[in-house]
């Protein structure tokens, strides 16, 4: 990335569910910001650390500002331990901040390890409603609300006076997502599944396709991006989907792929 880009957000990896993880299909390593100097990374399932490492440029871990965990389910949480050690030099450079839903830190479903606990500068347990300073320009937000899936799940959103970036991470669709996200500029959607015929009846709790048209709909941000793709969005061709998304709706929409870096210093 050039130095004028002050603002960026990069797709390490667009994996949805398990079988295009399992299979890597598309790699599962999370998103990263670069948020003005301050580096966020978001989910760092299977393989973070070595697409940061094959990334051009190479992302340096130890550079880190903060990781933020959305839920416990391994695509988005496996390489949890390992970035917390890269970020704080394995524990010797304790530093950084952790946010992370309460039962992905303590009890039987903890995916942190105790011991690199004491690595983190400071952890905050993600609570509907609660917000963050980052830094002088930047907030991240949490939704007065937990996203409808199997485990205590969270979506976000970063706050600052030009834009503001939601992200609507794994979820059943409910009403409440429209007034929860509403402010997004750029919107990035979590979109599993094509069709969602009988998702209720069989326990699916991921949004699929028509979701995503109600949402980028309804909230109309700048700018929406699609990720965290399925078997069935794979095959749909996600790119096709967005081009047709972008005419039918009359707002900018992309399919994001591996690798691929979004500039926000215009927006």
């Amino acid at each position: 990335m050039k130095a004028t880009k002050t603002r960026w957000v990069k797709f390490l990896g667009t994996a949805g569910a398990r079988f295009v993880m399992i299979r890597q299909l598309r790699s599962s390593a999370g998103i990263w910001y670069h948020l003005d100097g301050f580096n966020l990374l978001v989910d760092p399932g299977p393989g973070t650390l070595v697409r940061c490492a094959s990334s051009r440029p190479k992302l340096d871990p130890s550079s880190l500002s903060a990781i933020l965990l959305s839920h416990i389910h391994l695509d988005h949480s496996n390489d949890i331990n390992v970035m917390i050690e890269a970020m704080t030099n394995g524990g010797f450079n304790p530093r950084g901040i952790l946010f992370a839903p309460p039962e992905a830190l303590d009890g039987e479903t903890r995916v942190v390890l105790p011991y690199l606990r004491q690595a983190v500068r400071q952890i905050f347990p993600l609570t509907p409603g609660t917000q963050f300073p980052l830094t002088e320009k930047w907030t991240l937000h949490i939704p007065p609300f937990r996203h409808r899936h199997p485990v205590e799940t969270y979506g976000y959103l970063l706050t600052s006076p030009a834009i503001t970036i939601g992200h609507i991470t794994d979820t059943a669709f409910f009403p409440d997502l429209l007034e929860g996200y509403k402010n997004a500029t750029i919107l990035i959607i979590n979109v599993v599944r094509l069709k969602g015929d009988q998702d209720a009846e069989r326990g699916i709790q991921h949004l699929n396709l028509e979701d995503a048209r109600t949402l980028i709909r309804e909230i109309r941000p700048r700018r929406a991006i699609l990720t965290h793709f399925g078997m069935t969005m794979l095959k749909a061709h996600p790119w096709e989907v967005a081009a047709q998304l972008t005419q039918e709706l009359g707002v900018e929409v992309i399919a994001a792929n591996d690798g691929m870096t979004v500039d926000l210093s215009a927006e």
